[in-house]
């Protein structure tokens, strides 16, 4: 038995989530997410506690198990406290600009590179630090993902975009006669 998979989902005051047949929504304070359960896994909703079950021990009913139980638990923590991932700019001449909900980013290119936000997401500036924030954990972090993809920290002088607190490993480069 997956242990992820058995533990139950207890669903909050305020929270309102909607099981019918494979089709699961969640709708909450900050707002309203839905999946379709794959397979023969299925969700019951009793009182106030969400349960995942399995029909039999066959290999795709255990790996769709704990996911599945994940994923929902995941939707109703988004529908009331959101997720937000921090990312940082270090180098000389890497900035950020704020144009609506949009980001314009120097990362030290002859141009300047224009980041329009999926819908769902927000993006907040403080100094050279960016804050990704939305309901849809996935989203969320597949948004940082990309813009951390634009200018990867390189090791040998720890320039570029990186996670806060991400760490660095640096390399030494050429050693000098």
């Amino acid at each position: 038995m997956s242990r992820i998979g058995k533990l139950p989902i207890t669903v909050p005051s305020g929270v309102e989530v909607a099981i019918d047949g494979s089709d699961v929504s969640v709708k909450g304070p900050k707002g309203e997410l839905g999946m379709t359960i794959r397979g023969p896994i299925e969700a019951k909703m009793e009182e106030n506690v969400i349960t995942v079950t399995r029909p039999d021990d066959e290999r795709d009913s255990r790996s769709l198990h704990g996911l599945t139980r994940t994923l929902i638990d995941n939707m109703i923590v988004g529908v009331t406290e959101g997720y937000s991932k921090k990312l940082e700019l270090h180098g000389t001449g890497y900035r950020v600009l704020a144009k609506g909900n949009d980001l314009e980013l120097q990362l030290g290119f002859s141009h300047s590179i224009d980041v329009a936000a999926p819908e769902g997401i927000n993006f907040a500036i403080e100094g050279n630090t960016i804050t990704v924030s939305g309901i849809d954990k996935q989203l969320v972090g597949e948004t940082a993902a990309n813009i951390r993809k634009l200018r990867v920290t390189e090791p040998y002088k720890a320039k570029g975009i990186r996670y806060e607190g991400e760490k660095i490993r640096r390399k030494a480069g050429k050693a000098g006669k």
